[in-house]
């Protein structure tokens, strides 16, 4: 069965400097370039998804800006494959499921940003759409999050959000573990 790695919104607003800085970015996404790396040197088919935001209200992801640009540490090459989406989903109004089907691709590797939000709707909906997801936890990031005044620590969130996505919708695991698996 034929694997590909889905890098998701690993972008320089989300890491220090940036407009939406994510707890960890940077480590992150260096755990996204070793599996990254490892796809690279076995040649098989990397996806780059990056948000570029369209609503006016935006505060980040702005089209043409440094911030909305894909992160040095993971930025493609000209031959692997970058699809621009404007929702959470990877999948909604874009070319992603039409690629991955006529490229036979059943497997997914994700890495990304934010778990609460791209990372887990993107999950999801792969599986919903019949491939199988392997998600790799510590290349995966978000934030803080507040609900009823109540702050929920970054740690928490992404814990939580991996635990849920553990269950049905992916195989969550390790950066160091899936290298030593594989």
């Amino acid at each position: 069965m034929k694997t590909a790695l889905l890098l998701i919104d690993i972008q320089n607003d989300y890491f220090e400097g940036g407009t939406m800085t994510l707890f960890n970015s940077e480590g992150a996404a260096e755990n996204a370039k070793l599996i990254l790396d490892k796809f690279r040197d076995e040649g098989l088919p990397i996806i780059h998804i990056q948000h570029i935001a369209t609503s006016p209200t935006a505060t980040f992801f702005l089209q043409n800006t440094k911030g909305a640009e894909i992160h040095n540490l993971v930025k493609p090459l000209p031959t692997e494959k970058r699809i621009i989406k404007h929702f959470p989903n990877s999948f909604r109004e874009t070319e992603l499921l039409n690629y991955l089907k006529s490229n036979e691709i059943e497997n997914l590797v994700i890495c990304g940003m934010m778990t609460h939000m791209c990372v887990d709707a993107t999950t999801r909906g792969a599986k919903d759409f019949g491939f199988n997801c392997t998600l790799i936890g510590d290349a995966c990031t978000t934030k803080d999050l507040e609900i009823n005044g109540e702050k929920v620590n970054a740690k928490v969130v992404q814990n939580s959000f991996l635990a849920a996505l553990n269950y049905f919708y992916s195989t969550v695991t390790t950066t160091k573990n899936y290298l030593d698996e594989k």
